[in-house]
């Protein structure tokens, strides 16, 4: 969801198509956050487990909830078309931040979530033996880190970024002024009276032009 309008084979789709598949990637990821929650608490509850003792589960819990403030004002703001463009525009970094924060504090809370299940169940031999399963999760481990560290070098490289001619198509009603386009429209006016001005001249020089034309076949009759 992150990096979907930094593929360069998505600058010539429609913006408004992009924030439709930003938003429902983001819609997925939060069921999937919100089973996965439910599926914790459950388990815990059934083996007798105490809930939200260790820093994974407060940070989990954290960034979960700031991931559905997260999506609730991303909907409201960016995708529903009733806030107005300058809100939107004092928005956007903040909203940008937000989003690649709670991506490096899920990846995080990841890493702390399968170290603390290796310690917790890896007991003969133990996790400081480095069992099979241990050099499998840490090999995970470092997956993730390489996989969050490649999201964020894209999302912060301008070279990834959506060109601005591509990033000006907002959606708008039809036979509406674009936004943003005074200049370009002052231009457009000033060009086409630069070629009114330009046929009115060629159609004055024509009309004279056959007037000498005239004058000049008279004098030879």
């Amino acid at each position: 969801a992150i990096i979907v309008y930094r593929l360069p084979w998505t600058w010539k789709c429609s913006k408004l198509l992009m924030k439709f598949i930003h938003a429902g990637l983001n819609t997925i990821a939060m069921i999937l956050a919100i089973v996965s929650m439910v599926a914790v608490f459950e388990f815990h509850n059934a083996r007798n487990i105490p809930n939200m003792y260790s820093l994974h589960s407060w940070i989990g819990l954290t960034a979960v909830i700031f991931y559905s403030l997260q999506l609730f004002f991303g909907f409201a703001v960016f995708l529903l078309p009733f806030a107005p463009a300058h809100l939107r525009a004092a928005l956007m970094p903040i909203h940008v931040y937000s989003g690649l924060t709670i991506f490096a504090t899920v990846i995080a809370t990841a890493l702390m979530g399968i170290t603390e299940k290796l310690i917790f169940a890896l007991k003969s031999p133990a996790y400081s033996e480095s069992p099979p399963e241990a050099t499998l999760v840490n090999c995970l481990g470092l997956l993730l880190v390489i996989f969050g560290s490649l999201i964020l070098w894209m999302a912060s490289r301008p070279l990834w970024k959506r060109p601005p001619v591509e990033n000006a198509k907002i959606l708008r009603p039809i036979g509406a002024t674009p936004e943003g386009t005074e200049v370009e429209s002052t231009m457009t006016n000033s060009s086409n009276a630069d070629k009114s001005d330009l046929r009115s001249n060629t159609e004055a020089a024509r009309k004279q032009n056959i007037k000498f034309d005239e004058a000049g076949q008279r004098s030879t009759m």
